[in-house]
This record gives C-alpha cells, structure tokens and sequence, in this order.
C-alpha cells in the first residue's frame, strides 16, 4: 500500500498514465493524490477526467484554479479560449456527469496520520490549518450546490487580499478561493499579491513565495502543492513539496511516493511553446 502524489497534469492523460505505470501504481491497494489542474493545456482532458473519476475512493485531489476555469465555462460564465483545448472535453456526451462530479471535489485535503496537507497553489500563511480546513469547506458547499453558477460569476477578482475573520458573504470565499487555487507570492505581512508570477529569484523585496514566509501551520505537518511550474520542483524548505513541473509546457510530470520520499517523473510526449500558467 503507497501514497502517491502527483503534479498539476493539465490533460496530460498519455504522461499519466505511463508515471503510474513506472511505480506500478494499484488502485486496489495504493492511493493517488493530486494537486488539480487535471485540465486544460493538454491535449487529452477528457481521458484524465474520466480516468481520474473512475478510480473512486482510490484518488485524493483538490481543485486548481484551471478546474474552477472548467465549471465556469460549463455555467455559461467564462470563454472557453483555444489554447486551453477544451472543445473535445466540453463536446463528450458524459460531461454534466463529469462536471457534476468535479464540482463536489475538495479545494484541501488533510491527512492528518500522515500528517500531510494538500492545496492547489498552497496554504497562506495567514492561516492555521483549522482556518485553512474552514475556509475550503465554505467554498466547497458553494460549488456542490445548485447555485454555484453565482458564486463561479464573483469569483474572478484580485481582492480581497488580505485575511480577517470578519470577512463574509462573496468576499470571503473569493479570498479563500485565492488563497487556495491561484497564490504564489505574498508581502511581509502576509497579504496575498496576486500579480506577479516572475521565479523567486527574478522578484524584489518585500515580495516572498507564500513558503517563505512563518507559517502558522504545526511544524511536523507537511504541504504539497502544485500551480507553480516556474519553480521546477525546487526551492522549497524541507517540509513543503512543489509537484507541478509543467509537463503540459513541454516539462515533466512528476510523482513523489510518500512513504519513502521516492521521486518518479515522465517527460512530456507533447512538448508546447505555450508559457502562461
């Protein structure tokens, strides 16, 4: 039995698939948990979402901001824009069966024998885990019910940018829908910045990736993450795993097995030009 953790696969299905061949991945016995972004990118995110729905009880993953993109342009709200390919996925005869069950996914996953802590873009360090854990619970009751359409509508916005308690209504679940699915960088005080997506070490003061900043979370409990291609995988401190490294922009796939920190990865069959995360 194995726990094994993969990076944003954007439509990857043919990468995948081969990464789990290599570990001999069983999903009788062994767990798969996955950062999101299963769409978009790729060529094949009709094959990832299908595959990744059957495997059940056997998968652990959380939404990316590019799965919250999918649902937005199911409800009408968002463009469906070429680079994304899409039009294969949003043309399958099963897709209200796919989006309905992508919709009641979770935005964080916590494992807390395995003392292990999972979110698209990471966890801010605003947050302590129960705030974390309350804050994706909010926005997951938005998108499991019938009126997600008018919280997917409010959800595009930079601000808030800033964490408080007294945050409510649409505001809240923005920021917390942010904090989950599209942060890389915050100030000093923790607020989020929510514009620059430039590598850690082409950035000046007083922006830090959320990872270097304290963080509230307890210390023997690790975060993994993906959303963040640029960083390769590196530059993390020990306890926190970027996993996200850009097989959809020609990169690799990559897999980390838990139990023994053993890497896996599988270069891309479809390298692209394409440099927009």
């Amino acid at each position: 039995m194995a726990t094994y953790l993969i990076g944003d696969i954007h439509g990857c299905y043919r990468e995948l698939r081969a990464l789990l061949d290599q570990a001999h991945f069983d999903p009788q016995t062994d767990t798969l948990w996955l950062t999101g972004d299963l769409v978009a990118r790729g060529p094949d995110s009709l094959s990832v979402l299908r595959y990744v729905k059957s495997l059940g009880d056997s998968v652990k993953l959380v939404l990316g901001n590019h799965d919250l993109h999918l649902l937005g342009i199911f409800a009408g709200i968002s463009r469906n824009k070429p680079r994304d390919h899409l039009n294969t996925l949003l043309s399958a005869p099963d897709l209200d069966e796919l989006i309905n069950w992508l919709r009641r996914q979770p935005l964080l996953q916590i494992d807390h024998d395995k003392k292990l802590v999972m979110a698209h873009a990471g966890i801010t360090p605003q947050w302590d885990l129960e705030t974390a854990a309350m804050c994706a619970r909010e926005v997951e009751a938005v998108l499991s019910s019938d009126t997600y359409p008018l919280f997917i509508n409010a959800m595009y916005g930079d601000l808030p940018n800033d964490w408080s308690p007294s945050l409510t209504g649409l505001a809240r679940l923005r920021f917390s829908t942010n904090a989950m699915t599209r942060m890389r960088y915050c100030f000093p005080d923790g607020q989020l910045d929510m514009v620059c997506k430039d590598k850690p070490d082409q950035i000046s003061a007083p922006l830090k990736p959320w990872f270097a900043l304290p963080s509230k979370l307890p210390e023997d409990y690790s975060v993994a993450f993906g959303h963040w291609a640029s960083l390769e995988g590196k530059g993390t401190p020990r306890n926190v795993y970027a996993l996200d490294t850009g097989c959809c922009w020609g990169g690799q796939l990559t897999m980390l097995r838990w139990e023994d920190r053993c890497y896996f990865w599988q270069e891309s069959f479809s390298p692209r030009d394409d440099d927009d995360e």
